[in-house]
């Protein structure tokens, strides 16, 4: 028998059920637990997966100082920001820090744009609906359109 997603199987539970077979016929034809049978017959959609908690990693130790680095270089100059490259040999040298590149590398690219939003400096995203319904034709105008802060909205073609 074909491998077939947990919509597929509760589908097929149901639809033998209606064919008039009992819940141990059910299990054996399917090869699933008594369980698993009533729960295809009481609703139409399996559970969602649970999520996994996250495993501890060689980096958790040095998260906060990482943390710091980056929270540092937010108001210095450009040129004299860290580099992944550079966070990752002081983790070496000053903490002895028993990482690879990789998960440093990781680490920085997912949370550095985290800590800019929580700073209050990242840029702001704006998002505009549409004001059409779908399927329906819409004007469109391709002019410039600045957005200022306080409110006031300023479109030119």
């Amino acid at each position: 028998m074909p491998q077939m997603s947990k919509v597929e199987l509760y589908a097929a539970i149901r639809r033998d059920h209606r064919g008039g077979m009992s819940m141990r016929e059910l299990e054996r034809k399917h090869g699933v637990t008594w369980r698993t049978v009533r729960k295809a017959l009481d609703s139409s959609w399996p559970e969602p997966r649970k999520k996994l908690p996250p495993r501890a990693t060689t980096l958790d130790p040095y998260k906060p100082v990482i943390d710091e680095i980056l929270r540092a270089d937010l108001d210095a100059p450009r040129k004299q920001r860290h580099t992944v490259t550079r966070i990752f040999h002081r983790l070496i040298e000053e903490h002895g820090a028993d990482v690879t590149y990789g998960v440093v590398r990781y680490y920085v690219a997912s949370r550095k744009p985290e800590i800019l939003v929580e700073s209050g400096k990242a840029p702001l995203e704006a998002f505009v609906p549409q004001t059409h319904l779908p399927g329906h034709e819409a004007e469109v105008d391709f002019g410039d359109v600045t957005v200022r802060l306080g409110g006031d909205l300023r479109g030119g073609r």
